[in-house]
């Protein structure tokens, strides 16, 4: 994609926001399957305030932006999700830093670190039927594309599979966190809101970057 860092990653972020929106009957609908129903709603007015201020949120470099975005999720997003998907955008930003210009390798280690963030303030690991299931594969895959020199609208397509791929692939699970692993074998059988919001979404990115402006 054409133009800087900073403008790809607020494209991506944009993406991120907007699907979060369009999608919240969706989400909120699987979530109410073993959930509480309240995901689609939660994701929706946190990522509604991201939008609502947009053009003031600091551009200083990558980290500072993300930093902000996660900042302005936690403190508007209920219940479980915000602290989860605000901790990964912190992260992200921690590891980005001040940098002005992004590497394949930091864009990786931005998605290891969001990740580890999600693990360690979830209490939760592959396996425990949560966003993890779609994100810690994704990564991975995003990984492999760009040590193969793959371009980066190639990398999202990939990327994208194998977030959907996944996330359908947690139906198989028992849920083992949040809400939902408290009705046990009960959870089998539907996929997770989380892994499946991620999928979408990266699913959205891949296809505004193709749509954009992607060189």
């Amino acid at each position: 994609m054409s133009g800087t860092a900073l403008q790809q990653v607020e494209l991506v972020v944009r993406t991120i926001a907007q699907t979060a929106v369009d999608n919240e009957k969706y989400f909120g609908d699987l979530d109410a399957v073993v959930g509480d129903g309240d995901f689609g709603y939660s994701l929706a007015r946190g990522f509604e305030k991201v939008l609502e201020g947009w053009d003031d949120i600091d551009r200083t470099d990558v980290g500072a932006f993300l930093k902000k975005i996660g900042m302005i999720v936690t403190s508007r997003i209920g219940g479980t999700s915000g602290p989860i998907w605000g901790t990964a955008f912190m992260k992200a930003g921690i590891s980005a830093g001040p940098a002005n210009e992004l590497s394949g390798e930091q864009v990786v280690a931005m998605l290891r670190a969001a990740t580890d963030g999600i693990k360690a303030r979830g209490q939760s690991d592959v396996g425990d039927k949560t966003l993890l299931d779609a994100l810690v594969p994704m990564t991975d895959a995003i990984e492999r594309e760009l040590a193969s020199g793959a371009d980066h609208a190639a990398v999202l397509a990939v990327a994208a599979t194998t977030a959907r791929t996944a996330a359908e692939a947690t139906s198989e699970l028992v849920a083992r966190r949040g809400r939902a692993s408290y009705t046990g074998e009960r959870s089998r059988g539907s996929v997770d809101a989380g892994a499946m919001g991620v999928a979408v979404i990266v699913e959205r990115i891949s296809h505004a970057w193709t749509t954009e402006g992607a060189s």
